[in-house]
C-alpha cells in the first residue's frame, strides 16, 4: 500500500494530477514556476560548454526509462493515459526549454508553446500518444515539448530581442 502511496505521489508531481479541472496545465505552470527560480543554472553566465542543458537533456532521457514502467502500473489503478498522470507535462516542459536562455519570458513563451502543442496533438503527436504501456503517455508530452523548442529556437534566431 506505501508503494502505490509512492507511485501515486511520483506520477502525479506531488497530487497536483488530483486537480479535478486542467490537471496538466495545472502542473506546467508549477513547472514554469521552479524552472524559473531553480533552474538558473541553466543561464549563459553559468554554462561551460553547454554542460547543464546536457546534464538536464540526460536527465529527461533517464527519467522517462524510469517512469515508462511506473505509469504504466498506475494505468492499470486509473485508466488509459489518467488525467491523474502528469509526470510527462514536468517532463515536456523541460524539453521545451532545454538550450534556450533562462527567463522569465522564456518560462511563459515556453508553457504556452507547450500547452498549446500538447492539447492540439499536431501530427505525430496525435499517433504516438496510442503507444501502449506508458510510452505514449509520456512520449506524446516529450514530442510536445520538442515542437515547442524547435518554435522557441526559430523565435530565438530570428528574433532575440522578443526574448
Amino acid at each position: 500500500m506505501k508503494l502505490k502511496f509512492f507511485r501515486n505521489f511520483l506520477v502525479s508531481v506531488g497530487f497536483l494530477g488530483y486537480f479535478p479541472y486542467a490537471s496538466g496545465t495545472i502542473t506546467s505552470v508549477a513547472i514554469a514556476v521552479v524552472y524559473y527560480f531553480f533552474f538558473d543554472f541553466l543561464s549563459p553566465q553559468h554554462q561551460v560548454l553547454f554542460l547543464p542543458n546536457f546534464l538536464l537533456f540526460s536527465s529527461i532521457l533517464i527519467l522517462t526509462l524510469i517512469f515508462v514502467p511506473i505509469i504504466k502500473s498506475a494505468e492499470k489503478d486509473w485508466g488509459r493515459d489518467s488525467k491523474k498522470i502528469v509526470i510527462d507535462e514536468v517532463l515536456g516542459y523541460l524539453v521545451a526549454v532545454l538550450f534556450m536562455p533562462h527567463s522569465l519570458l522564456v518560462a511563459i513563451y515556453a508553457f504556452i508553446t507547450f500547452r498549446i502543442f500538447d492539447i492540439a496533438k499536431p501530427p505525430i503527436i496525435d499517433e504516438v500518444q496510442l503507444l501502449p504501456h506508458g510510452w505514449g503517455v509520456i512520449l506524446d508530452d516529450l514530442l510536445a515539448g520538442l515542437y515547442a523548442n524547435i518554435t522557441l529556437q526559430m523565435i530565438n534566431l530570428f528574433f532575440p530581442r522578443f526574448f
